[in-house]
């Protein structure tokens, strides 16, 4: 995939804040995050934010259907941070794809895997509500930035606010604290220096079901 930044038209910076793109814009440009963390996601009717994906360097972001007129994006992109991405253009992306199968194939499995991440976290939500967008959710962080330590403990190396993870599963911040001192209570979970703390990841796979679906699929990048 990295050989598609042969086709970027040059680097744009985009401010912690900053929107790369907002829904319903057109979907006429693929990005490459260099440096920063974008997230991805879309805002409900009621106003609230949902969080598909928080996406760092070496990502690739965008909704960009090759060979056909370009659709409105159904998500937005914001920047958690300070951001510096490649732009590469639709037609150049075209370009590339036509003259490299190997790439073409890459870039298909790429969106592939995107919708299976998508798929996945609607599954957990439909079938298990707010417990299993909540419990999901902390099993892929754990997959995407779990330090796992010699007491089985997983250690969420990640700042994250009830806020932000109330986005992550398209909840009232007021219900995701309820959840999450329950867990606490229980001794499921517990903080350190702001951070969380999976004691017993097992007990979250468990009530949800967990599939155990291949890493790349079970993330929240």
């Amino acid at each position: 995939m990295k050989a598609l930044l042969q086709a970027s038209s040059g680097r744009q910076f985009v401010g912690k804040g900053e929107f790369l793109f907002r829904e319903g814009e057109p979907a006429d440009t693929l990005y490459y995050i260099e440096t920063g963390r974008i997230r991805v996601g879309k805002v409900t009717p009621d106003g609230r934010e949902l969080t598909f994906r928080l996406c760092g360097s070496e990502d690739f972001i965008g909704e960009v259907m090759p060979y056909c007129e370009p659709c409105a994006y159904t998500v937005e992109a914001k920047a958690a941070e300070d951001s510096t991405v490649s732009v590469i253009p639709k037609d150049a992306l075209e370009e590339h794809l036509y003259l490299n199968p190997d790439l073409a194939v890459a870039y298909m499995r790429w969106m592939g895997v995107l919708h299976q991440r998508t798929q996945s976290k609607f599954r957990d939500l439909i079938l298990h509500g707010k417990k299993g967008a909540l419990y999901s959710t902390l099993i892929r962080m754990s997959n995407s930035y779990g330090i796992k330590r010699d007491d089985g403990t997983i250690l969420l190396d990640i700042e994250l606010t009830n806020q932000d993870l109330a986005n992550y599963c398209g909840m009232a911040r007021e219900v995701a604290n309820r959840m999450l001192a329950a867990l606490k209570k229980e001794k499921k979970i517990k903080m350190e220096d702001g951070k969380i703390v999976l004691l017993d990841v097992g007990y979250l796979r468990s009530e949800i079901h967990c599939e155990n679906c291949p890493a790349e699929i079970c993330t929240i990048e």
